[in-house]
């Protein structure tokens, strides 16, 4: 099932979307998108709406350097257990918005991602158990100001800015998250192109080692981590981020008003 959430001619709804590409209807959610949805009855094709961001997240717990490849692009060590780093909810933008890049930065990066969804409040959950809280994916860009990660003694700073969290277009509940091919086109060029299989950590052990530090709560985001080929982007330009079993996530790049 997909869940998406919308704006339509009568206000803002979760639904799910059915039918094939280019010719989706979404059926309107009467409360909330976690457990078995009820429906209001209504429905609009998906082209008559505009795709928000998926979900609004308390927290986005992120992933560094969980691919080995993209810890060698930077230099870094393969770490041995993961290293975390929090977005803000306000970083959070949806399908089409432009990702803002401040004047204060030199070099900002896109890092396209399999995100992970939380289904419900949970703590202290064992690898194995990950699917049970699990409510689906989506495709996440950890947008980094990287001049400002390298020269900060944390990640906020280069990771936090508005706007610096696309997720969409929609969330994927029935996925098998293990060796799925995760690609970023700049402008229509591929600049990245790697699989889940190739993460250092996994879903199961993300969920298990981020629960055992924090309470997770029901629209809570993981960024799993990025593969080899980040690079920035400049005002102008668009970034595409396709998670295979998902769909692709589109944002173009705008000057921080």
């Amino acid at each position: 099932m997909r869940l998406a959430r919308i704006a339509h001619p009568d206000g803002v709804a979760f639904v799910t979307v059915d039918g094939p590409d280019g010719a989706e209807t979404v059926r309107e959610i009467q409360d909330h998108p976690f457990g078995t949805p009820t429906f209001t009855g209504r429905s609009w094709p998906l082209a008559d709406s505009r795709l928000l961001a998926p979900i609004l997240p308390s927290k986005v717990v992120a992933i560094g350097r969980n691919y080995a490849d993209h810890a060698a692009e930077l230099g870094n060590a393969v770490p041995t257990s993961p290293i975390i780093f929090i977005k803000p909810s306000t970083s959070v933008i949806g399908p089409g918005a432009a990702i803002q890049l401040p004047a204060s930065s030199e070099r900002v990066d896109f890092e396209g991602e399999l995100a992970v969804v939380i289904g419900r409040p949970c703590r202290d959950v064992k690898a194995e158990n990950a699917s049970s809280v699990i409510l689906g994916y989506t495709v996440g860009n950890d947008v980094t100001a990287r001049d400002q990660q390298r020269a900060d003694v944390q990640f906020t700073r280069g990771k936090g800015y508005d706007t610096f969290c696309p997720l969409g277009p929609w969330i994927e509940t029935e996925l098998d998250p293990a060796d799925l091919w995760v690609r970023t086109e700049l402008d229509g060029e591929i600049a990245q192109d790697g699989r889940t299989s190739d993460m250092v950590f996994t879903v199961g052990e993300i969920v298990e080692f981020v629960s055992g530090i924090m309470t997770l709560l029901p629209g809570d985001v993981l960024l799993t981590g990025t593969p080899a080929g980040v690079g920035p982007m400049v005002v102008g330009q668009t970034v595409s981020v396709t998670v295979e079993g998902i769909g692709t996530l589109t944002n173009p790049a705008t000057a921080r008003r």
